[in-house]
Protein backbone atom coordinates (compact mmCIF):
# COMPACT_ATOMS: atom_id res chain seq x y z
CA UNK A 1 0.00 0.00 0.00
CA UNK A 2 2.44 2.45 0.75
CA UNK A 3 4.22 1.96 -2.74
CA UNK A 4 0.78 2.43 -4.36
CA UNK A 5 0.55 5.75 -2.37
CA UNK A 6 4.22 6.90 -3.16
CA UNK A 7 3.47 5.84 -6.88
CA UNK A 8 0.20 8.22 -6.92
CA UNK A 9 2.05 11.27 -5.10
CA UNK A 10 4.89 11.11 -7.88
CA UNK A 11 2.16 10.92 -10.18
CA UNK A 12 0.27 13.70 -9.24
CA UNK A 13 3.21 15.66 -8.55
CA UNK A 14 4.23 14.75 -12.31
CA UNK A 15 1.22 16.03 -13.46
CA UNK A 16 1.03 19.62 -11.87
CA UNK A 17 4.52 20.39 -13.30
CA UNK A 18 3.13 19.47 -16.72
CA UNK A 19 0.42 21.65 -16.55
CA UNK A 20 2.08 24.10 -14.90
CA UNK A 21 4.48 23.97 -18.32
CA UNK A 22 0.79 23.86 -20.23
CA UNK A 23 -0.96 26.97 -18.79
CA UNK A 24 2.11 29.40 -18.73
CA UNK A 25 3.13 28.37 -22.07
CA UNK A 26 -0.32 29.17 -23.41
CA UNK A 27 -0.73 32.22 -22.02
CA UNK A 28 2.36 33.27 -23.39
CA UNK A 29 1.71 32.62 -26.77
CA UNK A 30 -1.90 34.33 -25.87
CA UNK A 31 -1.93 37.47 -28.46
CA UNK A 32 -1.66 40.92 -26.56
CA UNK A 33 0.94 42.50 -24.94
CA UNK A 34 0.63 42.33 -21.09
CA UNK A 35 3.59 45.40 -20.83
CA UNK A 36 0.88 47.60 -22.31
CA UNK A 37 -1.92 46.73 -20.05
CA UNK A 38 0.76 47.45 -17.08
CA UNK A 39 1.46 50.56 -18.87
CA UNK A 40 -2.43 51.76 -18.38
CA UNK A 41 -2.26 54.40 -21.27
CA UNK A 42 -3.35 53.85 -24.71
CA UNK A 43 -0.15 55.04 -26.10
CA UNK A 44 2.77 53.81 -23.82
CA UNK A 45 6.21 55.47 -24.53
CA UNK A 46 9.06 52.58 -25.95
CA UNK A 47 10.53 53.89 -22.85
CA UNK A 48 7.99 52.84 -20.29
CA UNK A 49 7.10 49.47 -22.29
CA UNK A 50 10.83 48.57 -22.06
CA UNK A 51 11.31 49.14 -18.50
CA UNK A 52 7.65 47.64 -17.68
CA UNK A 53 9.14 44.69 -19.78
CA UNK A 54 12.81 44.63 -17.65
CA UNK A 55 10.64 44.32 -14.15
CA UNK A 56 8.60 41.63 -14.78
CA UNK A 57 10.76 39.89 -17.01
CA UNK A 58 8.96 39.90 -20.12
CA UNK A 59 12.18 40.53 -22.45
CA UNK A 60 13.60 36.99 -21.15
CA UNK A 61 12.91 34.01 -23.52
CA UNK A 62 10.33 31.78 -22.05
CA UNK A 63 12.00 29.57 -20.32
CA UNK A 64 13.75 32.38 -18.11
CA UNK A 65 10.31 33.84 -17.87
CA UNK A 66 8.76 30.64 -16.36
CA UNK A 67 11.96 30.07 -14.12
CA UNK A 68 10.52 33.57 -12.54
CA UNK A 69 7.26 32.42 -12.16
CA UNK A 70 7.62 28.75 -11.23
CA UNK A 71 10.26 30.30 -8.27
CA UNK A 72 7.38 33.09 -6.90
CA UNK A 73 4.95 30.24 -6.69
CA UNK A 74 6.92 27.57 -5.02
CA UNK A 75 7.57 30.51 -2.40
CA UNK A 76 4.22 31.14 -2.04
CA UNK A 77 4.19 34.88 -4.20
CA UNK A 78 2.69 34.12 -7.52
CA UNK A 79 2.41 37.49 -8.08
CA UNK A 80 0.28 40.76 -8.38
CA UNK A 81 -2.83 41.59 -10.18
CA UNK A 82 -2.06 43.90 -13.24
CA UNK A 83 -5.67 45.20 -13.48
CA UNK A 84 -6.03 45.35 -8.88
CA UNK A 85 -2.61 45.90 -8.08
CA UNK A 86 -3.32 43.27 -5.65
CA UNK A 87 -1.05 40.31 -4.06
CA UNK A 88 -2.64 37.45 -5.62
CA UNK A 89 -2.25 35.12 -2.81
CA UNK A 90 -4.88 37.97 -1.23
CA UNK A 91 -7.61 37.98 -4.16
CA UNK A 92 -7.33 34.22 -4.39
CA UNK A 93 -7.41 34.13 0.01
CA UNK A 94 -10.53 36.30 0.31
CA UNK A 95 -12.49 34.44 -2.16
CA UNK A 96 -11.41 30.65 -1.48
CA UNK A 97 -13.81 30.23 1.74
CA UNK A 98 -16.66 31.12 -0.26
CA UNK A 99 -15.67 28.59 -3.01
CA UNK A 100 -14.92 25.75 -0.54
CA UNK A 101 -18.36 26.21 0.70
CA UNK A 102 -20.17 25.94 -2.51
CA UNK A 103 -18.58 22.98 -3.12
CA UNK A 104 -18.95 21.51 -0.19
CA UNK A 105 -22.84 22.31 0.04
CA UNK A 106 -23.10 20.91 -3.45
CA UNK A 107 -21.05 18.27 -3.35
CA UNK A 108 -22.99 17.26 -0.36
CA UNK A 109 -26.18 17.44 -2.29
CA UNK A 110 -24.84 15.66 -4.51
CA UNK A 111 -23.56 12.67 -2.86
CA UNK A 112 -26.70 12.15 -0.56
CA UNK A 113 -29.32 12.37 -3.24
CA UNK A 114 -27.43 10.63 -5.80
CA UNK A 115 -26.56 7.54 -4.55
CA UNK A 116 -29.81 7.90 -2.36
CA UNK A 117 -31.59 7.70 -5.99
CA UNK A 118 -29.35 5.05 -7.61
CA UNK A 119 -30.39 2.44 -4.76
CA UNK A 120 -33.87 4.17 -5.12
CA UNK A 121 -34.05 2.87 -8.97
CA UNK A 122 -32.11 -0.28 -8.06
CA UNK A 123 -34.12 -2.00 -5.21
CA UNK A 124 -37.38 -0.23 -5.79
CA UNK A 125 -38.89 -1.74 -8.78
CA UNK A 126 -39.86 -0.57 -12.45
CA UNK A 127 -42.01 2.33 -11.44
CA UNK A 128 -39.80 3.59 -9.40
CA UNK A 129 -36.91 2.92 -11.79
CA UNK A 130 -38.34 4.23 -14.72
CA UNK A 131 -39.54 7.44 -12.83
CA UNK A 132 -36.39 8.03 -11.75
CA UNK A 133 -34.86 7.50 -14.79
CA UNK A 134 -36.83 9.83 -16.64
CA UNK A 135 -35.65 12.11 -13.84
CA UNK A 136 -31.95 12.15 -13.82
CA UNK A 137 -32.20 12.04 -17.92
CA UNK A 138 -33.43 15.91 -17.60
CA UNK A 139 -30.83 16.72 -15.11
CA UNK A 140 -27.72 15.53 -17.02
CA UNK A 141 -29.48 17.33 -20.03
CA UNK A 142 -29.69 20.96 -18.22
CA UNK A 143 -27.00 22.91 -18.22
CA UNK A 144 -25.65 24.68 -14.90
CA UNK A 145 -26.48 27.80 -16.75
CA UNK A 146 -30.20 26.89 -17.70
CA UNK A 147 -30.69 25.59 -13.80
CA UNK A 148 -29.45 28.68 -12.76
CA UNK A 149 -31.97 31.02 -14.91
CA UNK A 150 -34.90 28.63 -13.71
CA UNK A 151 -33.57 28.69 -10.10
CA UNK A 152 -33.11 32.43 -10.24
CA UNK A 153 -36.96 32.61 -11.89
CA UNK A 154 -38.84 30.41 -9.83
CA UNK A 155 -37.41 30.87 -6.29
CA UNK A 156 -35.49 34.40 -6.32
CA UNK A 157 -38.27 36.25 -8.44
CA UNK A 158 -41.63 34.38 -7.89
CA UNK A 159 -41.40 33.02 -4.74
CA UNK A 160 -39.04 35.21 -3.35
CA UNK A 161 -37.50 32.43 -1.31
CA UNK A 162 -33.81 32.45 -1.73
CA UNK A 163 -31.88 35.72 -2.83
CA UNK A 164 -30.67 36.46 -6.26
CA UNK A 165 -27.04 38.02 -5.58
CA UNK A 166 -24.29 37.51 -3.33
CA UNK A 167 -22.53 35.08 -0.72
CA UNK A 168 -23.87 36.17 2.61
CA UNK A 169 -22.49 36.76 5.92
CA UNK A 170 -21.81 34.54 8.84
CA UNK A 171 -21.93 30.69 8.01
CA UNK A 172 -26.16 30.75 8.09
CA UNK A 173 -26.30 33.72 5.56
CA UNK A 174 -24.04 32.22 3.33
CA UNK A 175 -25.67 28.90 3.18
CA UNK A 176 -28.87 30.92 2.88
CA UNK A 177 -27.38 32.65 -0.25
CA UNK A 178 -25.08 29.56 -1.92
CA UNK A 179 -28.21 27.38 -1.93
CA UNK A 180 -29.85 28.30 -5.32
CA UNK A 181 -25.65 28.23 -6.70
CA UNK A 182 -25.67 24.83 -5.00
CA UNK A 183 -28.61 23.51 -6.77
CA UNK A 184 -27.21 25.01 -10.09
CA UNK A 185 -24.43 23.12 -10.14
CA UNK A 186 -25.82 19.47 -8.83
CA UNK A 187 -28.20 18.53 -11.46
CA UNK A 188 -26.09 16.62 -14.24
CA UNK A 189 -23.36 15.42 -11.59
CA UNK A 190 -25.86 14.51 -8.97
CA UNK A 191 -27.49 12.34 -12.27
CA UNK A 192 -24.56 11.48 -13.10
CA UNK A 193 -23.43 9.64 -9.61
CA UNK A 194 -27.84 7.95 -9.54
CA UNK A 195 -26.80 6.46 -12.96
CA UNK A 196 -23.45 4.74 -11.44
CA UNK A 197 -24.67 3.86 -7.99
CA UNK A 198 -28.07 2.22 -10.05
CA UNK A 199 -25.69 0.21 -12.08
CA UNK A 200 -23.25 -0.94 -9.55
CA UNK A 201 -26.12 -1.99 -7.39
CA UNK A 202 -28.05 -3.77 -9.85
CA UNK A 203 -24.54 -5.60 -10.90
CA UNK A 204 -24.31 -6.65 -7.33
CA UNK A 205 -27.67 -7.86 -6.42
CA UNK A 206 -27.04 -10.26 -9.59
CA UNK A 207 -24.21 -11.86 -8.42
CA UNK A 208 -24.15 -15.13 -6.77
CA UNK A 209 -22.43 -14.17 -2.95
CA UNK A 210 -25.83 -11.99 -2.98
CA UNK A 211 -28.12 -14.95 -3.69
CA UNK A 212 -26.42 -17.20 -1.33
CA UNK A 213 -26.60 -14.32 1.45
CA UNK A 214 -30.83 -14.20 0.52
CA UNK A 215 -30.69 -17.74 0.67
CA UNK A 216 -29.24 -18.18 3.93
CA UNK A 217 -32.34 -16.03 5.41
CA UNK A 218 -30.41 -12.17 6.22
CA UNK A 219 -32.49 -9.09 6.31
CA UNK A 220 -32.87 -7.02 2.90
CA UNK A 221 -31.24 -4.38 4.50
CA UNK A 222 -28.60 -6.43 6.01
CA UNK A 223 -27.94 -7.87 2.19
CA UNK A 224 -28.18 -4.45 0.88
CA UNK A 225 -25.66 -2.69 3.32
CA UNK A 226 -22.52 -5.82 3.67
CA UNK A 227 -22.78 -7.54 0.81
CA UNK A 228 -24.30 -4.60 -2.07
CA UNK A 229 -23.27 -1.67 -1.15
CA UNK A 230 -19.59 -2.62 -0.01
CA UNK A 231 -19.17 -4.31 -3.11
CA UNK A 232 -20.60 -0.83 -5.45
CA UNK A 233 -18.74 1.25 -3.43
CA UNK A 234 -15.34 1.86 -5.19
CA UNK A 235 -16.94 2.37 -8.38
CA UNK A 236 -19.10 5.09 -6.30
CA UNK A 237 -16.19 6.50 -4.23
CA UNK A 238 -14.71 6.93 -7.78
CA UNK A 239 -17.63 8.96 -9.71
CA UNK A 240 -18.15 11.06 -6.86
CA UNK A 241 -14.72 11.66 -6.33
CA UNK A 242 -14.65 12.61 -9.58
CA UNK A 243 -17.65 15.08 -9.45
CA UNK A 244 -16.42 16.65 -6.39
CA UNK A 245 -12.70 17.72 -8.13
CA UNK A 246 -15.19 19.05 -11.05
CA UNK A 247 -17.13 20.97 -9.09
CA UNK A 248 -14.10 23.56 -8.87
CA UNK A 249 -13.94 23.96 -12.08
CA UNK A 250 -17.81 24.42 -12.79
CA UNK A 251 -18.31 27.13 -10.07
CA UNK A 252 -17.57 29.82 -12.35
CA UNK A 253 -20.68 29.30 -14.25
CA UNK A 254 -22.97 29.17 -10.69
CA UNK A 255 -20.63 32.21 -9.00
CA UNK A 256 -21.16 34.41 -11.98
CA UNK A 257 -24.97 33.81 -12.18
CA UNK A 258 -25.52 34.77 -9.02
CA UNK A 259 -22.72 37.12 -8.18
CA UNK A 260 -20.74 34.72 -5.80
CA UNK A 261 -17.76 36.56 -5.30
CA UNK A 262 -15.74 33.02 -5.55
CA UNK A 263 -12.54 31.46 -7.24
CA UNK A 264 -14.47 30.82 -10.21
CA UNK A 265 -16.32 33.84 -11.06
CA UNK A 266 -12.63 35.74 -10.39
CA UNK A 267 -10.99 33.20 -13.33
CA UNK A 268 -13.69 34.96 -15.37
CA UNK A 269 -13.26 38.34 -14.15
CA UNK A 270 -9.64 38.24 -14.86
CA UNK A 271 -9.33 36.66 -18.01
CA UNK A 272 -12.07 38.92 -19.38
CA UNK A 273 -9.79 41.78 -18.11
CA UNK A 274 -6.37 39.90 -19.24
CA UNK A 275 -4.88 39.82 -15.84
CA UNK A 276 -2.56 36.99 -16.60
CA UNK A 277 -1.04 36.62 -13.51
CA UNK A 278 -4.32 35.75 -11.87
CA UNK A 279 -5.35 33.91 -14.58
CA UNK A 280 -2.11 31.64 -14.40
CA UNK A 281 -2.81 31.17 -11.04
CA UNK A 282 -5.69 30.26 -10.33
CA UNK A 283 -5.95 27.97 -13.41
CA UNK A 284 -2.73 26.03 -11.85
CA UNK A 285 -4.39 25.88 -8.30
CA UNK A 286 -8.02 24.39 -10.03
CA UNK A 287 -5.51 21.78 -11.60
CA UNK A 288 -4.40 21.02 -8.77
CA UNK A 289 -6.72 20.59 -6.60
CA UNK A 290 -8.50 18.61 -9.27
CA UNK A 291 -5.16 16.24 -9.84
CA UNK A 292 -5.58 15.89 -5.97
CA UNK A 293 -8.67 14.85 -5.30
CA UNK A 294 -8.65 12.16 -7.76
CA UNK A 295 -4.97 11.11 -6.34
CA UNK A 296 -6.73 10.86 -2.46
CA UNK A 297 -10.03 8.84 -3.87
CA UNK A 298 -7.76 6.43 -5.85
CA UNK A 299 -6.05 5.91 -2.37
CA UNK A 300 -9.57 5.21 -0.55
CA UNK A 301 -10.72 3.14 -3.48
CA UNK A 302 -7.23 0.88 -2.71
CA UNK A 303 -8.04 0.87 1.23
CA UNK A 304 -11.47 -0.61 0.26
CA UNK A 305 -10.20 -3.25 -2.33
CA UNK A 306 -6.53 -4.42 -1.76
CA UNK A 307 -6.31 -6.09 -4.83
CA UNK A 308 -6.55 -2.52 -6.83
CA UNK A 309 -3.44 -1.13 -5.09
CA UNK A 310 -1.88 -4.38 -6.25
CA UNK A 311 -2.80 -4.46 -9.41
CA UNK A 312 -1.23 -0.96 -9.60
CA UNK A 313 2.09 -2.56 -8.99
CA UNK A 314 2.59 -4.77 -12.12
Amino acid sequence: MTGFVVRKLAGMLATVAVASVVIFGALYLAPGDPASLLAGGNQPSPAALAEIRARYHLDEPFLEQYRHWLSGLLSGDPGTSMVLKEPVTALIGARLGTTVLLVAYAALLILIFGVASGVFAAVGGKRVDQALTVTTTVLMAAPAFVAAILLIWLFATTLSWFPVYGSGTGFTGRVYHLTLPALALTGGYLAYVSRITRAGVRAELASDHVAAARVRGLPRWTVLRRHVLRNAAPPIVAVSGVTVAGLFAATAVAEQAFGVAGLGSLLVQSAARQDLVVVQALSLLLVTVFVVVNMLVDIVNAALDPRLAREGAV
